[in-house]
């Protein structure tokens, strides 16, 4: 039987299998960690990439999105990161609320570096990472880093194998934080953090994501003597108080500190507690409201399961309570319910600084000072971006698909105004016009091209038809005066009132020139009736001099 431990099976014989080489298949697709670590391609993969059902209650717990639903949040959310900072700074209660409903998939390690404030930290420390990654490192912190390394989501398709690239990966952002940060070290809470990282932005973002949460969200948890996560504990039994006394007065009977059961909740923000999908959610409103969602989801952990007489009457001790709070029931770590009871938890960042101040006070009275002084806490994105202000250049995303041919511009619309590089270029363009082009059709029509209508529409001739005259082809335009002849030399000229057909007729015979003259303004000015006179007395005509 497989062991159930916290929301996650432990592996069995049927989910663990040990190939040896003698039965490796030349013609499978062995490459991924998985398979090289003795996984075949039979093995159950859920769609987070855990193998063999090591989070059994994550597709359980997991609320299903409508394909259309999530393409509708996809789009809001690429609008939103392409305008990060008039968003965070005017509209920031609809980021906080979109981070509620869940981020995409699809753009979930972007958003997670942008609310973070990793991407303008990547961004002020170009080839930061590059140079911490090719130096060596403590020979005594990278021991320990190496030896955590195959610990960290061992059923995970990133971090089966041993010596895979996730693993790798893993090595170099940790190794490159303790280079970064040399006084605050390695510490092993921070080993999952950096995983989770990983799963979802390539390994600089996780470092810079990584150094924001330990500098930003959760400053001195890692430090030696961790007095930062033993003052939250505090904190965090001080609010029990508040929300749920009957838990509170159970907690202080039995005398359990909350440094038993909170250090692993808060140190590696629930990332080995929860189900996979509660924990995707818990982050989600972690980066963007900071460390109060850690706060509520202890406090709702702990109101669930020693909220009620009837949980009380089960552990009589403090060795049964520790053990209720080992295994907490999956109907509570339910993605759905956790969120729901999250966001109704009455917990401000208020009441949390001003609980600190208490705790801290308190502290100083009974311990002294504290060893480690931190920085101040951000209490989410729209603080670290305050404390920080960045650039536009700093919040430009880098695209993934170059396109060589430039785009044409989109056309401005209604209220929208030009740019300033577009007006200087206006003004500049404006001191030298240049004549438009006019763009000429080409008379020769593919046969998939639309037919064109002419400008002077010919008359259908044949050897039968007679000569077309004025009533065959209608006039739009008097014909040039200085047209040649076809025998006649370009010196001499016809009289200045040409015939209307001066153009030459069939077999080279001579136009007709017995038409009357028409010009524009007479073609204008004649009433119908004078136009149908003049054309039944030249039918005559038309027929004695037509040549056949």
């Amino acid at each position: 039987m497989a062991k159930i431990e916290n929301g996650r099976q432990s592996a069995d014989s049927r989910s663990i299998r040990t190939i040896s080489s003698s039965h490796m298949d030349d013609e499978s697709s062995l490459g991924s960690d998985s398979e090289m670590n003795g996984f075949t391609n039979d093995r159950h993969t859920d769609k987070y990439g855990f193998i063999g059902g090591a989070q059994q209650y994550s597709e359980e717990s997991a609320q299903d999105v409508p394909p259309e639903v999530l393409r509708q949040r996809e789009v809001k959310w690429l609008d939103m990161l392409s305008n990060w900072d008039k968003w965070m700074v005017k509209r920031h209660k609809k980021v906080r609320l979109r981070c509620q409903k869940g981020i995409p998939p699809s753009l979930r390690g972007r958003a997670w570096l942008y609310l973070s404030g990793g991407k303008v930290k990547r961004e002020q420390n170009r080839g930061k990472f590059e140079e911490l990654d090719s130096q060596a490192g403590d020979p005594k912190e990278l021991d320990v880093i190496e030896k955590d390394l195959h610990r960290q989501f061992p059923f995970h398709e990133m971090f089966v194998s041993r010596g895979g690239h996730g693993q790798k990966d893993l090595f170099r952002v940790l190794k490159a934080y303790t280079l970064y940060r040399p006084e605050e070290g390695y510490c092993q809470a921070q080993a999952p953090i950096a995983a989770v990282l990983l799963m979802h932005m390539p390994a600089e973002d996780a470092f810079w994501g990584l150094v924001q949460i330990c500098e930003k969200y959760l400053p001195g948890y890692y430090s030696a003597g961790l007095e930062a996560i033993q003052l939250d504990g505090e904190i965090l039994y001080a609010l029990t108080r508040r929300v749920s006394p009957i838990t509170y007065r159970h907690l202080e009977k039995h005398k359990i500190e909350p440094i038993l059961y909170m250090t692993e909740w808060f140190m590696c923000a629930f990332s080995r507690t929860l189900p996979w999908a509660s924990v995707l959610r818990v982050w989600d409103m972690f980066l963007c409201d900071g460390v109060k969602i850690i706060f509520r989801v202890g406090l709702v952990l702990l109101k669930c399961m020693l909220g009620t007489r009837e949980k009380l009457n089960a552990c009589q001790g403090q060795y049964e309570t520790m053990e209720l709070l080992r295994a907490i029931e999956p109907r509570y770590m339910q993605e759905g319910f956790l969120v729901r009871e999250v966001l109704d938890v009455p917990i401000s960042e208020r009441d949390i600084e001003s609980e600190h101040h208490v705790q801290l006070k308190r502290w100083r009275k009974n311990r002294g000072e504290l060893h480690w002084k931190s920085p101040p806490r951000m209490h989410g994105a729209r603080a670290i971006m305050a404390s920080e202000p960045p650039s536009r250049q700093d919040l430009r995303q880098n695209p993934t698909i170059i396109v060589e041919s430039p785009l044409p511009a989109p056309p401005l619309q209604k209220g929208e105004k030009k740019g300033k590089e577009e007006k200087k270029s206006i003004k500049k363009g404006s001191m030298k016009k240049t004549p438009p082009v006019t763009e000429i059709p080409n008379p020769y029509n593919l046969p998939g091209d639309p037919k064109l209508p002419l400008r002077y529409p010919l008359p259908q001739l044949s050897l039968r038809d007679p000569q077309p005259t004025l009533r065959d082809s209608p006039v739009q335009k008097p014909l040039v005066n200085d047209t040649h002849l076809p025998n006649t030399p370009k010196d001499s000229h016809l009289p200045q009132q040409p015939a209307l057909n001066d153009q030459p007729a069939l077999n080279d015979q001579p136009a007709l020139n017995d038409q009357p003259v028409f010009n524009d303004q007479s073609l204008l000015k004649e009433s119908p009736l004078q136009m149908s006179r003049q054309s039944l007395s030249s039918t005559e005509a038309d027929h004695q001099d037509t040549y056949l």
